[in-house]
């Protein structure tokens, strides 16, 4: 069983960054992984996806050109640098992982972290 902790969450004024970290107990590189989000009341949304391998990303169109995923598997840890931050990118964010390949699908995904909040002020 991986477990996922993700961190890197906070408070931030709009046209600000962050950077995301997920740190899994066991071995990223066998798994295809992504970043979810969830706004309050709204249903869980893909934000971006990293294949396993050559590394391969996918990103939702609200974030393309402002978010990048990627990952370090020596430190088996995934990261979401997000720039240009809107107030509507204000959720709860998950990583998720899957020993496959990545999906935009959160329902298939095997593993969770606990979410870490970002919030962004207008």
């Amino acid at each position: 069983q991986v477990q996922l902790v993700e961190s890197g969450g906070g408070l931030v004024q709009a046209g600000g960054s962050l950077r995301l970290s997920c740190a899994a107990s066991g071995r990223t590189a066998t798994m295809g992984m992504g970043w979810f989000r969830q706004a309050p009341g709204k249903e869980r949304e893909f934000v971006a996806g990293i294949s396993r391998g050559i590394g391969s990303t996918v990103y939702a169109d609200s974030v393309k050109g402002r978010f990048t995923i990627f990952r370090d598997d020596a430190k088996n840890t995934l990261y979401l640098q997000m720039n240009v931050l809107k107030p509507e990118d204000t959720a709860l964010y998950y990583c998720a992982g899957r020993d496959g390949t990545y999906s935009t699908r959160y329902q298939i995904y095997d593993y969770w972290g606990q979410g870490t909040q970002v919030t962004v002020s207008s």
